[in-house]
């Protein structure tokens, strides 16, 4: 059963139209869109363009100038040099899975609120501080356990394609590789 998505027209004098509401919405109706989970495509009015992709980076880009950034320089120049080299085409998934296991610790945590706290904890900041001082050490050991499997799913892959690449060039006789023969003669 595929989903159909919510389709949202930007016509050039950049107005977004959702269509399903038949009437005009703002980014941040977009980004509100996006919070309520409902998938969304849009779609330039003139060339039928999917434009998605500009418009959810847009958002990113105000939530980024706004006044809690979520990305440092660090993770942006890192994020620039991938563009262009061999690994480029695994960033995405790797960080597509590293977003999954976060946003599944993200859920283990507002089950565990409401379980102490009930359905209204998330309204109140002073309920919200104290499941902060009493959960604080338990999620930096579920955030460090986070990090050490994205750190080993990163190992692994950075091993796997080291073993493709020995074995890719094994028979060429690169000086890094020697050829499969000579190897097993040099042991001999």
């Amino acid at each position: 059963m595929s989903v159909e998505k919510r389709v949202i027209k930007k016509y050039p004098n950049r107005r977004l139209y959702d269509t399903a509401t038949s009437s005009y919405i703002t980014l941040g109706d977009v980004k509100q869109l996006v919070h309520d989970n409902i998938d969304i495509q849009v779609v330039d009015a003139k060339t039928q363009d999917d434009i998605t992709r500009s418009v959810l980076l847009q958002i990113i880009f105000e939530e980024e100038n706004g006044g809690a950034p979520m990305f440092s320089y660090e993770v942006l120049t890192q994020f620039i040099r991938f563009y262009g080299q061999a690994m480029q085409g695994m960033m995405g998934p790797f960080l597509e899975k590293n977003l999954q296991l976060f946003t599944q610790l993200q859920q283990k945590m507002q089950e565990q609120t409401r379980a102490m706290y009930g359905d209204n904890a998330m309204f109140n900041a002073n309920l919200w501080g104290e499941f902060m001082k009493i959960q604080g050490p338990a999620m930096q050991n579920m955030m460090s356990s986070y990090l050490e499997q994205s750190t080993g799913m990163y190992l692994e892959m950075q091993n796997r394609m080291q073993e493709q690449t020995k074995q890719l060039f094994t028979g060429f006789g690169f000086p890094a590789y020697p050829p499969a023969d000579k190897d097993k003669e040099g042991k001999s």
